[in-house]
């Protein structure tokens, strides 16, 4: 194949070769401000991350010398772009597990995602949707850019609601609404994030935590979770399953059982996180289309004391 013809081609692991200042799915646009396209060869790399120093406060002047990238252990063969993107726009969804482990505390998870969609969800630039899960899984409340309408499909979210047989589908909604509901949106030009609140407990997916998480890198979408406390006197492997969920794709958790000051401090920096980031791009030094999962890491300068950013991508396959 030419490399004329490369240009335009969606590289599935790269997250997204197109930008556009316009998000589909109805999505709000400032028509005084010019659209902003980055087309990518298939080969390269997009890489989105947030930096911030000892206060937890964001940084946002790191230039592109002073950063030090490595792709399983190597140093990439150039970088092609490297820009700060200040106050971006979110693309929210929200994931509340209805199942019976969360009967106590499906009405505080709530109330969180709730203070969100209210106090954070900005109506003029951010979209988001509400699905709720359990052994079944569906979407209440489509895309939207109405904080009430999201608010109201959150309080409408009901214990057992997915749940026609007794279980937990966590890493099949994680896949569900990476693949289904951000496979078609603005991968870039948007902070994707999903916001799962749950115990992490679960018994019935029939996806793979790597391919949930595949759809999850493809589209650039970083999770975080507000974790509920499992059950007194239960062993339970929810914990850890968030743990790697968020680590791998670039987000945190939460405990959901925090004060009601510490819940407002992780919400603020959630939105901290998520808006202000940096894009890097790159060409790997050493990629075979066999499908293998790339551990990336960062260095970066010493004023920088955290960096938020997924732990890899899965090269294509041919």
């Amino acid at each position: 194949m030419s490399a004329s013809r490369h240009r335009g081609l969606l590289f599935l692991v790269v997250l997204c070769c197109v930008l556009e200042g316009r998000a589909q799915n109805g999505g709000n646009r400032d028509d005084s401000k010019p659209e902003f396209r980055l087309d990518l060869r298939v080969d390269e790399v997009v890489l989105t991350f947030h930096a911030t120093d000892a206060h937890g406060l964001p940084v946002n002047d790191i230039k592109r010398e002073e950063i030090k990238l490595w792709d399983n252990g190597v140093a990439p063969r150039r970088i092609v772009a490297f820009d700060s993107l200040l106050d971006r726009p979110m693309r929210v969804g929200f994931l509340l597990d209805t199942s019976e482990s969360m009967e106590r505390t499906l009405a505080a998870s709530k109330g969180i995602a709730e203070r969100f969609a209210g106090r954070v969800f900005r109506q003029k630039s951010d979209q988001g949707f509400v699905m709720a899960f359990g052994y079944g899984l569906g979407v209440s409340v489509p895309w939207t850019n109405n904080s009430a309408v999201l608010a109201q499909g959150i309080r409408n979210v009901r214990e057992g609601g997915m749940n026609p047989l007794g279980g937990t589908a966590l890493i099949d909604a994680v896949f569900r609404a990476c693949f289904s509901e951000f496979g078609h949106a603005d991968r870039t030009a948007t902070a994707n994030m999903l916001l799962i609140f749950s115990d992490g407990e679960d018994t019935a997916s029939h996806t793979s935590m790597d391919e949930a998480l595949g759809a999850c890198q493809q589209t650039n979408t970083a999770i975080y979770a507000f974790r509920v406390p499992a059950e007194p006197n239960r062993y339970s492997t929810g914990a850890k399953t968030l743990e790697e969920l968020a680590a791998r794709s670039g987000g945190r958790v939460f405990p959901a059982d925090d004060s009601d000051e510490t819940i407002w401090n992780d919400l603020k920096t959630i939105e901290s996180e998520a808006r202000n980031q940096y894009r890097l791009v790159y060409d790997p030094a050493q990629l075979q289309h066999d499908g293998r999962f790339h551990s990336i890491e960062i260095q970066p300068p010493d004023r920088v004391s955290r960096v938020e950013v997924r732990s890899g991508y899965y090269a294509p396959k041919r």
